[in-house]
């Protein structure tokens, strides 16, 4: 069905785009009580309701998958292959297991009833929220936005989609299909930048689900506060990956090259720094700087599988951290192109500025540790990442870490796998974030559990 698309942008021209006055809400007002009329009429409750939606997202994801990669390429140079293993086809996934498993989802569950309230029964009901909001970041800009979608469209609820400014291309491209693909008196998308944003979280919801940084996250979470709306806040931080003198380390740097590296390291999960064991430092460093040359030749820039840097304001700050160390390869740049080589630093200080913030770049500080019990303090004293990678064919260890740190999530031997089953939350701790989805996951953070 074409119907027309509702969405707000201002004019970085009028003095109200560079206002947060309330005079201007940029119909921000106007379409959340639009939604509220759907959600209140019960538009949205029904199994059958559900299913159309995610039926028809599954169908945009294979009818547009053309327009969808010429988006992504356009906004952040990401490679065909790469758009559509992390975008496409991750989507797809959780799209698929919703429609596999929301029946069971819906359905009460039944808990045991105390003899003094017999012959009563005790449910636990999965009613909608009503009206969400779901704010995408610009790394992953159509499945960080789809993805939660898909979660709030199966728990029933209506929802505002803000994608990334950042991002127009994709932008664009969501605010034009999913009024195509999805019920348009229930999915709005509500485009734009800072005053946009602002306006929209001005409006009352029954939950904020949020991408992104940190200093944004709790701009997020004040403006949900003023209306007791209950957040999501998937954040970042730095990740760091442990590498053991017992690791195998001919299939470690291959696992951490690509988990760093994809999407030009401009991931939230990405490893951010490697603390390697000093007695295979070396041997490491040099394994993994031939580990880039195999994956992208001598010249990345040429490579059509490496991706770039999504602006000239990021790329900027990423330049100001290459000084933090020594460059074992890469340190080469293109401003105009966006490109900054994939860069391993070596000598880094732990007090360096690339130590100091989360990196999402290209650029792979290593430090060594005397052992693994360094390498957990080191990890301790320092804010819970979103997530955490150790390598090591010493099951012991392993288990080690896992039970002296804490952080959103965990691999062992890999990067970036626990992402990859859909049946696993995926969320943070802490500086993190707070909250999480994927899966069952994503379902129930858009359900209120009622207890009957």
């Amino acid at each position: 069905m074409s119907i027309a698309h509702q969405t707000a942008k201002s004019d970085p021209t009028s003095s109200a785009a560079g206002s947060t006055n309330r005079s201007d809400d940029f119909g921000a007002a106007a379409l959340v009580d639009e939604l509220r009329r759907s959600f209140d009429a019960g538009r949205t409750k029904s199994y059958a309701w559900r299913v159309e939606q995610l039926k028809g997202l599954k169908r945009m994801l294979s009818e547009r998958e053309a327009d969808i990669l010429e988006a992504l390429a356009a906004d952040v140079g990401k490679p065909r292959l790469e758009g559509y293993s992390t975008e496409v086809a991750y989507t797809m996934g959780e799209v698929v297991q919703a429609l596999k498993s929301l029946r069971s989802w819906m359905e009460p569950d039944r808990v045991s009833t105390p003899l003094v309230v017999q012959p009563g029964q005790s449910h636990i009901h999965k009613d909608p929220l009503g009206v969400v909001l779901i704010i995408s970041p610009w790394n992953y800009p159509f499945q960080l936005c789809v993805g939660p979608l898909i979660g709030a469209l199966a728990a029933g609820n209506c929802a505002v989609v803000k994608p990334s400014e950042v991002t127009p291309e994709t932008s664009a491209l969501l605010s034009q299909l999913l009024p195509q693909y999805l019920d348009p008196s229930c999915v709005k998308v509500f485009e734009g930048g800072v005053p946009e944003t602002t306006a929209i979280l001005e409006q009352r919801f029954d939950h904020i689900f949020y991408t992104g940084n940190g200093k944004v996250g709790r701009i997020v979470m004040a403006a949900a506060a003023k209306h007791l709306t209950p957040v999501t806040l998937e954040l970042g931080g730095k990740s760091p990956c442990i590498v053991d003198a017992e690791a195998n380390l001919d299939v470690a740097v291959k696992r951490i090259a690509w988990g760093k590296w994809s999407n030009a390291g401009q991931t939230c999960v990405a490893p951010d720094y490697v603390l390697v064991h000093r007695d295979v430092h070396d041997a490491f460093v040099r394994k993994l700087c031939d580990t880039v040359r195999d994956f992208w030749g001598d010249d990345p820039q040429q490579s059509k599988d490496y991706g770039r840097v999504v602006n000239a304001r990021h790329h900027q700050r990423l330049m100001k951290l290459m000084d933090s160390g020594d460059i074992a390869i890469g340190g080469r740049a293109d401003e105009a192109d966006r490109y900054i080589a994939p860069t391993v630093l070596t000598n880094v200080s732990p007090d360096s500025p690339v130590m100091a913030e989360e990196i999402f770049g290209p650029l792979l500080p290593v430090l060594k540790v005397d052992d693994v019990d360094a390498a957990i303090r080191f990890v301790n004293e320092r804010d819970k990442p979103l997530a955490l990678y150790v390598f090591s064919e010493n099951e012991s260890v392993g288990r080690e870490v896992m039970e002296r740190t804490s952080s959103g999530g965990a691999a062992i031997n890999h990067t970036w796998m626990h992402l990859a089953v859909h049946d696993l939350p995926f969320g943070g701790v802490g500086e993190s974030g707070m909250g999480a989805y994927h899966g069952k996951a994503s379902f129930d953070v858009f359900t209120h559990h009622k207890s009957v």
